[in-house]
């Protein structure tokens, strides 16, 4: 007579299924690209603390209706981020006047 054991650890789990390659070579990709972008993040904040470092000095800014003193990064940094969000504006006005018109 052969008795069963019940005991959690005498009993096997059964085994996970093998990874198709091909979704093994996409989450390698995944994880790939995330590094990619994990790098290009760091290279980016250290370029942005030389460009800080290196252009601290005050310069003279002249408007149509007078002057004013501003640190040369402040002006480097208000320029990318205003170029940068007309960029975003220009897109979506494109966007809305190329769209296809809907018929009724």
């Amino acid at each position: 007579m052969q008795v069963e054991s019940h005991h959690p650890e005498t009993q096997k789990a059964p085994a996970a299924p093998a990874e198709a390659r091909g979704d093994r070579l996409r989450r390698h990709g995944r994880r790939t690209g995330l590094y990619t972008w994990a790098f290009g993040l760091v290279a980016l904040l250290v370029v942005l603390i030389a460009l800080v470092a290196a252009n601290t000095r005050q310069v003279k800014l002249s408007w149509v209706v007078g002057t004013g003193h501003a640190s040369l990064v402040w002006i480097i940094l208000a320029a990318a981020v205003l170029g940068w969000l007309l960029g975003i504006f220009t897109s979506v006005v494109f966007r809305l006047r190329t769209r296809r018109r809907r018929s009724a």
